[in-house]
């Protein structure tokens, strides 16, 4: 079984989107701030981080450079879920070592599955 670490601060999205990942027979760790999800990365060693980039007690960029640093994390795939749609952060996220950049408010649900299984197969 796969696990994705959601690094997310709406709880409400958390939630939901994770209950779909389980019945897909992922395994889900989540966390609501960027400290604590960068914390769980190093410790669980996750297949796949979905992230945030506005989170509190670290940013998701913040976030990011520190898994691309970190021998340990550093080859775990990041997807970068935001509300962020303008240009600068989707090429400043691809630049730190995300492997696709996802603004919210463009994709379905079955569609950010989709990107997950894409990955992960």
């Amino acid at each position: 079984m796969k696990t994705i670490l959601f690094i997310e601060d709406e709880t409400a999205l958390q939630k939901t989107l994770s209950e779909v990942l389980r019945q897909e027979d992922y395994k889900v760790i989540s966390s609501l701030d960027g400290e604590g999800g960068l914390n769980l990365a190093k410790l669980e060693k996750p297949d796949l981080i979905l992230l945030d980039l506005i989170l509190p007690k670290m940013n998701g960029f913040d976030v990011l450079a520190n898994l691309k640093a970190s021998p340990e994390t550093k080859k775990i795939p990041v997807i970068v879920m935001t509300n962020l749609e303008n240009l600068e952060n989707v090429e400043k996220a691809i630049e730190a070592g995300a492997m696709t950049y996802l603004c919210k408010a463009q994709y379905s649900l079955t569609e950010i599955l989709e990107k997950i299984k894409k990955i992960l197969d």
